[in-house]
């Protein structure tokens, strides 16, 4: 009888070790997004701040009350989850900070859209470590990160002039990167039209 229970007891234990191995081949920290390629999901928020100057950006930052996606279509938008309790988060700060305000005025549109958190914290969060020159906008009911089937935070969607999500990234954003996918984005023209549109509003940052 033993080696009945041998034959089963092996026939689980099969898979299990080549979905172990199979496993120990991917990367932990990527995770599977079905949006990259579709479009990305509209929303309407409130921004709780415009955004500030910085100092790479010292000029005024135009005022808003709201943002809706559908209103940026024909840019490329760069759209980060964060938390002012995200430590995380705060790896990515600097570069946000920095690239954002390289691309004030042009074709590029940031979007900070805070997740499980309130924006006085994030307001204090600011002050502390350094203000944004981009809306900040509230999502209470958490509606829009579930649509954007956020796994945690820092999360980034880089979204084209058409309005599809071209690439997710999870975790911290870096210099190189940020600049590589929106540099991708610009170079390629909206639907129906021909050429590149990034010269028509600013060219290179």
């Amino acid at each position: 009888m033993r080696w009945k229970f041998a034959l089963i007891a092996g026939a689980f234990a099969i898979p299990a070790i080549g979905l172990l191995g199979y496993g120990l081949t991917q990367d932990p920290g990527e995770i599977k997004s079905p949006l990259p390629g579709h479009v990305a999901p509209d929303f309407t928020l409130a921004a709780f701040t415009s955004g500030e100057p910085t100092p790479q950006h010292p000029g005024a930052i135009p005022q808003v009350d709201t943002v809706s996606l559908a209103s940026l279509k024909g840019q490329v938008v760069v759209l980060n989850f964060y938390a002012s309790w995200c430590v995380a988060c705060r790896e990515e700060h600097h570069v946000l900070q920095d690239v954002a305000s390289r691309y004030v005025g042009t074709d590029v549109k940031f979007e900070g859209v805070l997740y499980q958190d309130i924006p006085s914290a994030a307001l204090k969060w600011f002050s502390d470590f350094g203000w944004f020159p981009y809306p900040q906008l509230a999502d209470p009911q958490t509606a829009t990160a579930i649509d954007y089937g956020l796994y945690g935070v820092p999360e980034t969607f880089f979204i084209d002039r058409n309005g599809r999500v071209a690439y997710k990234q999870v975790g911290p954003v870096t210099e190189s990167m940020l600049v590589a996918q929106i540099e991708a984005l610009r170079a390629q023209p909206a639907s129906g039209t021909s050429g590149t549109s990034g010269a028509a509003t600013g060219g290179q940052p």
